[in-house]
C-alpha cells in the first residue's frame, strides 16, 4: 500500500515554508520566551524547541551545529540558548515548553489561539495563575484545594529557589488585591456617607 499517515501537521504549507514558518517561531521563543500563535504552529513548534533545548543540555560541537542550523539568529542566541537556557534546565528531565489554549486573538478570525512558552522562566503563566490563585485563597481565609497544592508543586519543583520566589509572588498578588478591596472599600463608604 503506498502512501500513509504522516505524523505530524502540515499547516497548509509545503515543506520548506512550514519548516521556515517552525523555525521562525523558535527563534522568536527563544528571544522572548513567550509567544502567542495558533494552537496547531504552537503544539508543532513545541517540539522543535524540545529538541533544541535537549541540543542545548548536551553542549557539545554536534549539537552546536544542530542548534545553529535551526535559529535564524545563531549569533544572538546561541549564547542564551547554551548559557542561561542550558542552567535552568540542567535538572529538568523534559518538558521545557508549555503550550496553554487561549481564545481566538479576533472575531473575525476564529482559529484556536495558544501561548507556547519557556516553562521556569519569568513569564511563566501557570506559575503566576497558582500564585494568584494561593494569594485569593489567603485572603478569603479558606483552604488550598487539591488541584491548588498538585500546581504549587509542579511549578516550584525545578526553579532554583522556587519556593522563595512563589512566596514573593503569592505577596505581591495579596498587596496588589489590598490596594485594589481598599480602594472599593473607600468608594463604597463614600457613596453610603452621601445617601
Amino acid at each position: 500500500m503506498a502512501g500513509g499517515l504522516v505524523k505530524y501537521r502540515h499547516l497548509s504549507r509545503n515543506s520548506s515554508a512550514r519548516q521556515a514558518l517552525l523555525r521562525g517561531l523558535v527563534t522568536s521563543l527563544v528571544a522572548h520566551e513567550h509567544i502567542h500563535t495558533t494552537y496547531a504552529k504552537a503544539k508543532e513548534a513545541q517540539r522543535l524547541a524540545e529538541k533544541l533545548i535537549t541540543y542545548a543540555k548536551r553542549d557539545n560541537e554536534e549539537t552546536r551545529r544542530k542548534a545553529q542550523a535551526i535559529l535564524y539568529t545563531p549569533h544572538d542566541l546561541l549564547p542564551k540558548l547554551f548559557g542561561e537556557l542550558r542552567e535552568r534546565y540542567s535538572e529538568r528531565p523534559g518538558g521545557y515548553t508549555r503550550v496553554l489554549r487561549t481564545e481566538p486573538r479576533s472575531t473575525y478570525d476564529q482559529a484556536p489561539s495558544a501561548i507556547l512558552e519557556l516553562v521556569d522562566g519569568p513569564r511563566d503563566a501557570r506559575f503566576m495563575m497558582t500564585a494568584k490563585a494561593v494569594a485569593f485563597d489567603k485572603d478569603a481565609g479558606k483552604k488550598h484545594t487539591e488541584l491548588t497544592k498538585k500546581n504549587v508543586a509542579k511549578v516550584t519543583r525545578y526553579r532554583k529557589d522556587g519556593k522563595s520566589a512563589f512566596a514573593d509572588m503569592v505577596a505581591s498578588f495579596r498587596q496588589l488585591s489590598a490596594r485594589s478591596n481598599g480602594g472599593k472599600r473607600k468608594k463604597a463608604e463614600t457613596e453610603e456617607a452621601e445617601a
